[in-house]
Protein backbone atom coordinates (compact mmCIF):
# COMPACT_ATOMS: atom_id res chain seq x y z
CA UNK A 1 0.00 0.00 0.00
CA UNK A 2 1.54 3.68 -0.87
CA UNK A 3 2.25 5.76 1.81
CA UNK A 4 -0.03 8.57 2.56
CA UNK A 5 -0.51 11.80 3.71
CA UNK A 6 -2.97 14.05 5.75
CA UNK A 7 -4.28 17.56 3.78
CA UNK A 8 -2.48 19.21 6.79
CA UNK A 9 1.05 18.13 5.71
CA UNK A 10 0.15 18.66 2.03
CA UNK A 11 -0.92 22.27 2.25
CA UNK A 12 2.13 22.80 4.32
CA UNK A 13 4.48 20.95 1.69
CA UNK A 14 2.67 22.87 -0.58
CA UNK A 15 3.47 26.41 1.21
CA UNK A 16 7.21 25.65 1.80
CA UNK A 17 7.69 24.93 -2.01
CA UNK A 18 5.77 28.28 -3.11
CA UNK A 19 7.68 30.43 -0.20
CA UNK A 20 11.06 28.93 -1.38
CA UNK A 21 10.75 29.91 -4.96
CA UNK A 22 12.40 33.15 -5.41
CA UNK A 23 10.23 34.44 -8.11
CA UNK A 24 7.30 34.20 -6.05
CA UNK A 25 8.82 36.40 -3.20
CA UNK A 26 8.94 39.38 -5.30
CA UNK A 27 5.89 39.85 -7.45
CA UNK A 28 4.74 42.75 -8.41
CA UNK A 29 1.20 41.81 -10.05
CA UNK A 30 -0.99 43.99 -12.25
CA UNK A 31 -4.99 43.52 -11.88
CA UNK A 32 -8.55 44.86 -11.59
CA UNK A 33 -9.60 44.96 -7.99
CA UNK A 34 -12.59 42.47 -7.44
CA UNK A 35 -14.62 41.65 -4.49
CA UNK A 36 -12.78 44.29 -2.25
CA UNK A 37 -13.64 43.90 1.55
CA UNK A 38 -12.07 45.96 4.30
CA UNK A 39 -12.68 44.07 7.49
CA UNK A 40 -14.30 46.18 9.57
CA UNK A 41 -12.69 45.02 13.20
CA UNK A 42 -9.20 44.27 12.04
CA UNK A 43 -8.81 46.66 9.01
CA UNK A 44 -7.33 44.36 6.58
CA UNK A 45 -8.15 44.25 3.28
CA UNK A 46 -9.22 40.90 1.51
CA UNK A 47 -10.05 41.26 -2.58
CA UNK A 48 -9.35 39.77 -5.90
CA UNK A 49 -7.26 40.88 -8.51
CA UNK A 50 -7.98 39.54 -11.81
CA UNK A 51 -7.56 39.87 -16.04
CA UNK A 52 -9.11 39.05 -18.66
CA UNK A 53 -8.56 35.52 -18.36
CA UNK A 54 -7.85 34.78 -14.73
CA UNK A 55 -8.13 35.69 -11.19
CA UNK A 56 -6.21 35.10 -8.06
CA UNK A 57 -7.09 36.24 -3.89
CA UNK A 58 -4.99 38.85 -2.48
CA UNK A 59 -4.75 40.05 1.20
CA UNK A 60 -3.05 43.09 2.05
CA UNK A 61 -2.60 43.50 6.27
CA UNK A 62 -3.55 46.53 8.62
CA UNK A 63 0.06 47.62 9.17
CA UNK A 64 0.61 48.32 5.19
CA UNK A 65 -3.21 49.24 4.41
CA UNK A 66 -2.95 51.94 6.69
CA UNK A 67 0.02 52.51 5.05
CA UNK A 68 -1.88 53.37 1.35
CA UNK A 69 -2.07 56.62 -0.19
CA UNK A 70 -5.37 56.48 -1.77
CA UNK A 71 -8.66 54.39 -1.50
CA UNK A 72 -8.68 51.00 -3.29
CA UNK A 73 -12.06 50.44 -5.08
CA UNK A 74 -13.47 47.95 -7.48
CA UNK A 75 -12.69 47.85 -10.88
CA UNK A 76 -9.98 50.09 -10.21
CA UNK A 77 -6.28 48.96 -11.85
CA UNK A 78 -3.43 48.33 -9.41
CA UNK A 79 -0.44 47.29 -9.08
CA UNK A 80 0.05 45.01 -6.03
CA UNK A 81 3.95 44.24 -4.97
CA UNK A 82 4.50 41.54 -2.36
CA UNK A 83 4.51 37.73 -2.55
CA UNK A 84 2.84 35.02 -3.34
CA UNK A 85 2.01 31.74 -0.79
CA UNK A 86 -0.33 29.22 0.46
CA UNK A 87 -3.06 29.83 2.82
CA UNK A 88 -2.63 26.52 4.37
CA UNK A 89 -6.08 26.09 6.75
CA UNK A 90 -8.43 26.42 3.29
CA UNK A 91 -5.40 25.66 0.72
CA UNK A 92 -6.06 28.95 -1.34
CA UNK A 93 -3.49 30.13 -3.77
CA UNK A 94 -3.27 34.34 -2.51
CA UNK A 95 -1.24 36.92 -3.18
CA UNK A 96 0.13 38.86 0.17
CA UNK A 97 0.44 42.52 -0.82
CA UNK A 98 2.68 44.90 1.00
CA UNK A 99 2.19 48.12 -1.28
CA UNK A 100 -0.16 48.69 -3.44
CA UNK A 101 -0.67 51.83 -6.13
CA UNK A 102 -2.94 52.57 -8.99
CA UNK A 103 -1.91 52.29 -12.54
CA UNK A 104 -3.00 53.49 -15.51
CA UNK A 105 -3.78 57.42 -15.90
CA UNK A 106 -7.89 57.12 -15.15
CA UNK A 107 -7.36 55.15 -11.64
CA UNK A 108 -4.26 56.96 -10.85
CA UNK A 109 -5.67 60.58 -11.04
CA UNK A 110 -8.84 59.18 -9.44
CA UNK A 111 -6.92 58.30 -6.17
CA UNK A 112 -4.34 61.72 -6.77
CA UNK A 113 -8.18 63.65 -6.19
CA UNK A 114 -9.41 61.45 -3.68
CA UNK A 115 -6.52 61.81 -1.34
CA UNK A 116 -5.99 65.53 -2.15
CA UNK A 117 -9.93 66.28 -1.24
CA UNK A 118 -9.38 64.73 1.88
CA UNK A 119 -5.79 66.21 3.23
CA UNK A 120 -7.50 69.75 1.83
CA UNK A 121 -10.63 69.57 3.91
CA UNK A 122 -8.09 68.65 6.60
CA UNK A 123 -6.70 71.75 6.38
CA UNK A 124 -3.26 70.82 5.37
CA UNK A 125 -3.03 72.78 1.72
CA UNK A 126 -4.60 76.06 3.94
CA UNK A 127 -2.25 79.12 3.26
CA UNK A 128 -1.92 80.13 6.80
CA UNK A 129 0.08 77.21 7.61
CA UNK A 130 2.45 78.74 5.18
CA UNK A 131 5.93 79.37 6.82
CA UNK A 132 8.60 81.71 5.32
CA UNK A 133 11.67 80.72 4.43
CA UNK A 134 14.81 82.02 6.83
CA UNK A 135 16.36 84.32 4.14
CA UNK A 136 20.32 83.65 4.46
CA UNK A 137 19.68 80.25 5.42
CA UNK A 138 23.20 79.02 6.86
CA UNK A 139 22.26 74.72 6.90
CA UNK A 140 19.89 73.34 4.44
CA UNK A 141 18.90 70.03 4.64
CA UNK A 142 18.33 67.86 1.49
CA UNK A 143 16.16 64.59 0.95
CA UNK A 144 16.73 63.38 -1.73
CA UNK A 145 19.22 60.47 -4.23
CA UNK A 146 22.74 60.87 -3.09
CA UNK A 147 23.33 59.27 -6.75
CA UNK A 148 20.58 61.66 -8.56
CA UNK A 149 21.00 64.36 -10.99
CA UNK A 150 19.20 66.41 -8.68
CA UNK A 151 21.58 66.91 -5.67
CA UNK A 152 24.12 67.92 -8.12
CA UNK A 153 21.91 70.73 -9.46
CA UNK A 154 21.30 71.94 -5.76
CA UNK A 155 25.02 71.97 -4.49
CA UNK A 156 26.17 73.27 -8.04
CA UNK A 157 23.39 76.41 -7.67
CA UNK A 158 24.07 77.35 -3.84
CA UNK A 159 27.51 76.70 -3.99
CA UNK A 160 27.58 79.63 -6.72
CA UNK A 161 24.87 81.90 -5.58
CA UNK A 162 25.79 81.77 -1.28
CA UNK A 163 28.71 79.90 -0.43
CA UNK A 164 27.61 80.16 2.67
CA UNK A 165 25.23 77.71 3.16
CA UNK A 166 26.32 74.01 4.02
CA UNK A 167 23.91 71.15 2.29
CA UNK A 168 23.54 68.43 5.08
CA UNK A 169 21.45 65.43 2.98
CA UNK A 170 19.42 62.63 4.25
CA UNK A 171 20.19 60.16 1.22
CA UNK A 172 16.89 58.28 0.11
CA UNK A 173 15.26 56.20 -2.64
CA UNK A 174 13.18 58.26 -4.70
CA UNK A 175 11.33 55.79 -6.44
CA UNK A 176 10.28 51.86 -5.35
CA UNK A 177 8.93 49.57 -2.43
CA UNK A 178 11.25 51.50 0.04
CA UNK A 179 10.87 54.62 -1.49
CA UNK A 180 7.91 55.87 0.91
CA UNK A 181 9.36 54.81 4.29
CA UNK A 182 12.82 56.10 3.32
CA UNK A 183 11.67 59.81 2.60
CA UNK A 184 9.61 60.01 5.42
CA UNK A 185 12.67 58.71 7.41
CA UNK A 186 14.59 61.47 5.91
CA UNK A 187 12.16 64.10 6.78
CA UNK A 188 12.08 63.05 10.07
CA UNK A 189 15.73 62.87 10.66
CA UNK A 190 16.45 66.45 9.40
CA UNK A 191 13.65 67.55 11.65
CA UNK A 192 15.24 66.32 14.63
CA UNK A 193 18.36 67.86 13.86
CA UNK A 194 19.42 71.47 14.60
CA UNK A 195 21.50 71.86 12.12
CA UNK A 196 19.49 72.63 9.07
CA UNK A 197 16.88 75.97 8.94
CA UNK A 198 14.72 74.45 6.15
CA UNK A 199 13.96 70.69 3.95
CA UNK A 200 14.39 70.53 0.57
CA UNK A 201 12.38 67.60 -0.78
CA UNK A 202 13.59 67.13 -4.41
CA UNK A 203 13.80 64.39 -6.81
CA UNK A 204 14.49 64.97 -10.89
CA UNK A 205 12.41 64.10 -13.81
CA UNK A 206 10.58 61.25 -14.60
CA UNK A 207 6.81 59.42 -15.73
CA UNK A 208 4.03 59.94 -13.17
CA UNK A 209 4.71 56.50 -12.11
CA UNK A 210 7.86 57.52 -11.06
CA UNK A 211 6.57 60.15 -8.76
CA UNK A 212 3.94 58.59 -7.33
CA UNK A 213 5.67 58.08 -4.31
CA UNK A 214 5.72 61.69 -3.59
CA UNK A 215 1.64 61.50 -3.76
CA UNK A 216 2.07 59.44 -0.61
CA UNK A 217 -0.34 60.68 2.29
CA UNK A 218 2.31 59.26 4.81
CA UNK A 219 4.65 61.99 2.91
CA UNK A 220 2.39 64.45 3.15
CA UNK A 221 1.78 64.26 6.90
CA UNK A 222 5.23 64.10 7.69
CA UNK A 223 5.83 67.20 5.90
CA UNK A 224 2.67 68.90 7.69
CA UNK A 225 4.15 68.01 11.24
CA UNK A 226 7.43 69.13 10.34
CA UNK A 227 8.41 72.03 12.96
CA UNK A 228 11.06 73.34 10.10
CA UNK A 229 9.72 75.38 6.85
CA UNK A 230 9.61 72.45 3.62
CA UNK A 231 10.61 72.98 0.13
CA UNK A 232 9.65 70.66 -2.52
CA UNK A 233 10.65 70.43 -5.91
CA UNK A 234 10.05 67.16 -7.86
CA UNK A 235 9.99 66.19 -11.30
CA UNK A 236 9.82 69.37 -13.98
CA UNK A 237 7.35 72.65 -14.10
CA UNK A 238 4.15 70.74 -14.78
CA UNK A 239 4.23 67.74 -12.46
CA UNK A 240 2.21 68.23 -9.35
CA UNK A 241 2.00 65.78 -6.66
CA UNK A 242 0.46 66.12 -3.18
CA UNK A 243 3.62 66.91 -1.54
CA UNK A 244 3.53 70.56 -3.74
CA UNK A 245 0.69 71.21 -2.37
CA UNK A 246 1.71 70.55 1.72
CA UNK A 247 4.95 71.68 1.66
CA UNK A 248 5.78 75.66 2.44
CA UNK A 249 6.73 76.47 -0.88
CA UNK A 250 6.90 74.89 -4.41
CA UNK A 251 9.73 74.99 -6.49
CA UNK A 252 8.92 73.92 -10.27
CA UNK A 253 12.25 72.08 -10.80
CA UNK A 254 15.43 71.42 -8.13
CA UNK A 255 17.66 74.15 -10.10
CA UNK A 256 14.87 76.88 -9.27
CA UNK A 257 14.46 75.59 -5.95
CA UNK A 258 18.39 76.15 -4.75
CA UNK A 259 17.35 79.40 -6.12
CA UNK A 260 14.85 80.04 -4.04
CA UNK A 261 16.53 78.87 -1.31
CA UNK A 262 19.25 81.25 -1.25
CA UNK A 263 20.03 84.73 -1.75
CA UNK A 264 22.36 85.60 -4.91
CA UNK A 265 25.86 86.76 -3.72
CA UNK A 266 26.18 89.22 -5.76
CA UNK A 267 22.71 91.00 -5.31
CA UNK A 268 23.43 91.21 -1.91
CA UNK A 269 26.70 92.73 -2.73
CA UNK A 270 25.21 95.10 -4.76
CA UNK A 271 22.09 96.21 -2.29
CA UNK A 272 24.85 96.62 0.97
CA UNK A 273 26.81 99.11 -1.87
CA UNK A 274 23.81 100.87 -2.36
CA UNK A 275 22.47 101.19 1.29
CA UNK A 276 25.94 102.19 2.45
CA UNK A 277 26.09 105.05 -0.11
CA UNK A 278 22.66 106.16 1.10
CA UNK A 279 23.33 106.09 4.94
CA UNK A 280 26.73 108.34 4.26
CA UNK A 281 24.25 110.80 1.74
CA UNK A 282 21.80 110.78 5.11
CA UNK A 283 24.99 111.41 7.19
CA UNK A 284 25.73 114.43 4.69
CA UNK A 285 22.96 115.89 4.85
CA UNK A 286 21.79 115.61 8.19
CA UNK A 287 25.64 117.44 9.47
CA UNK A 288 25.26 120.26 7.00
CA UNK A 289 21.50 120.56 8.33
CA UNK A 290 23.33 120.70 12.29
CA UNK A 291 26.26 123.17 10.70
CA UNK A 292 23.67 125.41 9.13
CA UNK A 293 21.27 125.78 12.43
CA UNK A 294 24.52 126.39 14.34
CA UNK A 295 25.81 129.56 12.48
CA UNK A 296 22.08 130.62 12.07
CA UNK A 297 21.90 130.45 16.20
CA UNK A 298 25.45 131.84 16.67
CA UNK A 299 24.84 135.22 16.43
CA UNK A 300 21.40 134.94 19.20
CA UNK A 301 22.11 136.33 22.71
CA UNK A 302 21.07 133.13 24.26
CA UNK A 303 24.25 131.59 23.29
CA UNK A 304 25.70 133.73 25.00
CA UNK A 305 23.81 132.80 28.42
CA UNK A 306 24.42 129.45 27.59
CA UNK A 307 28.30 129.89 27.03
CA UNK A 308 28.79 131.57 30.50
CA UNK A 309 26.85 129.39 32.29
CA UNK A 310 29.17 126.45 30.73
CA UNK A 311 31.99 128.67 31.54
CA UNK A 312 30.57 128.85 35.36
CA UNK A 313 29.86 125.52 35.64
CA UNK A 314 33.67 124.71 34.44
CA UNK A 315 35.41 126.72 36.67
CA UNK A 316 32.89 125.53 39.80
CA UNK A 317 34.64 121.75 38.34
CA UNK A 318 37.81 123.39 38.49
CA UNK A 319 37.70 124.23 42.08
CA UNK A 320 36.46 120.94 43.40
CA UNK A 321 38.86 118.90 41.39
CA UNK A 322 41.60 121.18 42.72
CA UNK A 323 40.04 120.62 46.10
CA UNK A 324 39.83 116.41 46.18
CA UNK A 325 43.41 116.71 45.00
CA UNK A 326 44.16 118.80 47.98
CA UNK A 327 42.42 116.17 49.89
CA UNK A 328 44.06 113.35 48.67
CA UNK A 329 47.83 114.55 48.98
CA UNK A 330 47.40 115.61 52.35
CA UNK A 331 45.59 111.84 53.27
CA UNK A 332 48.69 110.12 51.42
CA UNK A 333 51.38 112.25 53.90
CA UNK A 334 49.64 111.23 56.44
CA UNK A 335 49.37 107.71 55.85
CA UNK A 336 53.15 107.81 54.78
CA UNK A 337 54.14 109.79 58.20
CA UNK A 338 52.05 106.55 60.03
CA UNK A 339 53.94 104.13 58.09
CA UNK A 340 57.20 105.00 58.48
CA UNK A 341 56.79 105.33 62.00
CA UNK A 342 55.36 101.68 62.27
CA UNK A 343 57.79 101.02 60.55
CA UNK A 344 60.87 102.39 62.90
CA UNK A 345 58.91 100.42 65.70
CA UNK A 346 59.06 97.19 64.36
CA UNK A 347 62.70 98.00 63.34
CA UNK A 348 63.24 98.60 67.19
CA UNK A 349 61.49 95.37 68.07
CA UNK A 350 63.80 92.98 65.57
CA UNK A 351 65.94 90.75 67.68
CA UNK A 352 68.66 90.86 64.72
CA UNK A 353 68.74 94.57 64.91
CA UNK A 354 70.18 94.06 69.03
CA UNK A 355 73.20 91.22 67.64
CA UNK A 356 74.08 93.87 65.17
CA UNK A 357 75.04 96.10 68.09
CA UNK A 358 77.75 92.93 68.81
CA UNK A 359 75.24 91.11 71.48
CA UNK A 360 74.96 87.59 71.09
CA UNK A 361 71.64 84.94 71.95
CA UNK A 362 72.16 82.09 74.37
CA UNK A 363 70.38 78.58 72.72
CA UNK A 364 70.69 75.09 73.68
CA UNK A 365 71.08 71.97 71.61
CA UNK A 366 67.53 71.96 70.65
CA UNK A 367 67.78 75.64 69.31
CA UNK A 368 65.61 77.32 71.95
CA UNK A 369 66.95 80.90 73.42
CA UNK A 370 67.95 80.41 76.97
CA UNK A 371 68.90 83.24 79.89
CA UNK A 372 71.93 83.01 81.87
CA UNK A 373 69.93 82.38 85.01
CA UNK A 374 68.67 79.15 82.95
CA UNK A 375 72.14 77.69 81.91
CA UNK A 376 73.65 74.75 84.14
CA UNK A 377 77.50 73.69 84.28
CA UNK A 378 78.55 70.93 81.97
CA UNK A 379 75.53 72.15 79.56
CA UNK A 380 76.38 72.39 75.76
CA UNK A 381 75.21 75.90 74.31
CA UNK A 382 75.61 77.56 71.16
CA UNK A 383 76.23 81.76 71.02
CA UNK A 384 74.85 83.16 67.92
CA UNK A 385 75.98 86.33 66.65
CA UNK A 386 75.38 88.45 63.59
CA UNK A 387 77.72 86.43 61.07
CA UNK A 388 78.93 83.62 63.42
CA UNK A 389 77.78 81.06 65.90
CA UNK A 390 80.18 79.50 67.98
CA UNK A 391 79.63 76.17 70.32
CA UNK A 392 80.48 76.35 73.77
CA UNK A 393 80.09 74.15 77.39
CA UNK A 394 79.12 76.02 80.28
CA UNK A 395 81.62 75.32 83.15
CA UNK A 396 80.15 77.07 85.91
CA UNK A 397 77.07 79.36 86.73
CA UNK A 398 77.32 81.52 89.36
CA UNK A 399 75.40 84.41 91.42
CA UNK A 400 76.71 87.79 91.20
CA UNK A 401 77.47 89.75 94.00
CA UNK A 402 75.71 92.94 94.82
CA UNK A 403 78.87 95.15 93.41
CA UNK A 404 78.77 93.23 89.92
CA UNK A 405 74.94 93.68 89.84
CA UNK A 406 75.28 97.70 91.13
CA UNK A 407 78.49 98.14 88.31
CA UNK A 408 76.01 96.11 85.32
CA UNK A 409 73.19 98.50 86.33
CA UNK A 410 75.49 101.09 85.61
CA UNK A 411 76.86 99.84 82.34
CA UNK A 412 73.13 99.25 80.89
Amino acid sequence: MAEYIHVSALNALARRVLENCEPLNNLIVCGEISNFTRHSKSGHLYFTLKDDQASVKAVMFRDKARLLGFAPQNGMLVLVYGRATLYERDGAFQVYAEYMRPFGAGAAQMAFDALRRKLEAEGLFDPARKRPLPPMPRCIGVVTSKTGAALQDVCNIISRRWPLTRLLLAPVNVQGLEAEQSIVSGIHALDADPRPELILVTRGGGSKEDLWVFNSERIARAVSQCRKPVVSAVGHEIDYTILDYVADLRAPTPSAAAELCVPDVRQVRQNLFILGQNIQKNIQSRWQMCYNNLNALASRRVLDAQKTAVENRAQTLQELSDAILSQKQMLFRQKQTALQHAAAVAESLNPYGVLARGYTIVRDRKGQCRTVDQLKAGQEITLQGIHVTADCTVNMVRPLSGEDQDENAQKL
